[in-house]
């Protein structure tokens, strides 16, 4: 229940250069991941996004942090969400994540990590996260300090991309996201740190624990009404209510 996955080899010895070694490849990837995510899913990624959390409760006016922002992908699917009685705030690690969701958003960012917020007991009324879970050092310290920002009845949205149960689903899974996604990614921006990105980002898909241990990990955090909703085998939405 601790780590969301084990070293992955040929990228770090231990779970303790973890980190360091994700700080620094998404660090050098930041000036492509927009361009990367708006390719690799056709340009429907927002609509998914906003419909996610849509599903998960947001609604006009509601106060929301979005963990491990990016490049304010969601974050920009909050704020649509929201409306201008809400509030956004996005959280990233990375300086030069942050500095590419400025380009897109005028809303306030701050640094921090997952199991850190830089924010106060029962800040917010939902807490978001896209595609980031797999890079937490401890998924239930993670939960423990969602649980913690989140005013009662605040609802948290965490989407992931799972792997499949099915042959087939897998078979796919591993030529789209292991060997197409980081060959385009590569083609459209020259770039083999967004190539080396887009192959550990698999990498962690293929190693991440099952969806039934992350379930269990936000029920022991204290979370109420914990459920998963999965498309195509692939995409997990995964809430729960404080």
């Amino acid at each position: 229940m601790s780590s969301p996955h084990e070293a992955i080899a040929g990228r770090y010895e231990s779970k303790l250069d973890k980190p360091e070694y994700v700080h620094s490849l998404f660090e050098r990837g930041a000036p492509h991941y927009e361009t990367i995510g708006k390719v690799g899913f056709f340009g429907t990624g927002h609509v998914y996004r906003r419909a996610a959390l849509k599903r998960a409760g947001l609604e006009p006016g509601m106060k929301v942090i979005d963990v491990a922002c990016g490049t304010g992908a969601v974050t920009r699917a909050a704020i649509e969400l929201v409306g201008k009685t809400g509030s956004v705030l996005g959280v990233d690690p990375n300086a030069g994540m942050m500095a590419e969701a400025r380009k897109y958003s005028d809303i306030e960012f701050k640094e921090g990590n997952a199991e850190n917020l830089p924010a106060g007991d029962e800040s917010f009324d939902f807490l978001s996260m896209g595609y980031a879970l797999r890079h937490v050092d401890n998924l239930l310290d993670t939960f423990r300090e969602y649980h913690r920002v989140l005013r009662p009845g605040g609802k948290i949205c965490i989407l992931e991309i799972t792997r499949p149960k099915s042959k087939v689903g897998l078979a796919f899974s591993k030529f789209y996201f292991r060997d197409l996604i980081p060959a385009v990614s590569k083609l459209v921006t020259g770039s083999e740190d967004a190539r080396e990105m887009m192959v550990y980002y698999w990498e962690t898909i293929d190693a991440c624990v099952p969806p039934a241990e992350i379930l269990e990990a936000i029920d022991a955090a204290g979370f109420r009404d914990v459920k998963r909703r999965a498309d195509l085998g692939i995409f997990s939405e995964y809430q729960a209510v404080k």
